[in-house]
This record gives C-alpha cells, structure tokens and sequence, in this order.
C-alpha cells in the first residue's frame, strides 16, 4: 500500500465516523420530534382539531427552505424530506384521531 493509499483509507475511515455519528443524531432527533407531534397529535384529537394545518405547514416549508439555504443543503431536497415527514406526522394524527 502506498503513502497516498494509507492517507486516503484514513481520511475515509475519518468521513466514515463522522457520517455514522451524523447518522445517530439524525436518528434520535428524529424520533424526539415525532415524541412532540405525537403530543400535538393527542392534543388535536382532545379538542377536536383537524389533523393536517395546512398554514402551519406551509410555514415550515418556507422557513426550511430559508435554512437550508443559509446551510448550503439543497433547498428542493429538504423540502421533499420535510413534506415526508409533514405526511407521516399527519399519518400519526388521523390515526389518534380514530382512537
């Protein structure tokens, strides 16, 4: 194995870690945000509310695309993977709705 091979497997094996621990924060923040829509999904079935808040969602639209801009991420990506997780959230919301 050469110098410049030796150096590029431990770059890799450095960009590899840090995609694995980028990978665990994703994951638990994930689920710490469905803990609070879950909480707002039982609030809205208490009163009555409807389960989608099509404002509100566009808001979050908006103000994801201002982020993403501002963290160089593709604006288009991160609004698909917000109206992803927009549809499972109201998903969770209908289904506690029929409970």
């Amino acid at each position: 194995m050469t110098d410049a091979t030796a150096l590029a497997a431990t770059l890799l094996a450095g960009h590899r870690a840090s995609i694995d621990r980028l990978d665990a924060i994703l994951v638990y923040t994930l689920a710490e945000r469905f803990k609070h829509t879950q909480a707002v999904g039982r609030l809205k079935a208490a009163h009555d509310l409807p389960p989608a808040d099509k404002a509100r969602e566009a808001s979050q639209i908006e103000r994801l695309e201002r982020l993403s801009e501002e963290a160089d991420l593709d604006p288009e990506f991160a609004k698909k993977f917000l109206a992803f997780i927009i549809q499972e959230v109201i998903h969770h919301h209908e289904q506690q709705q029929n409970t």
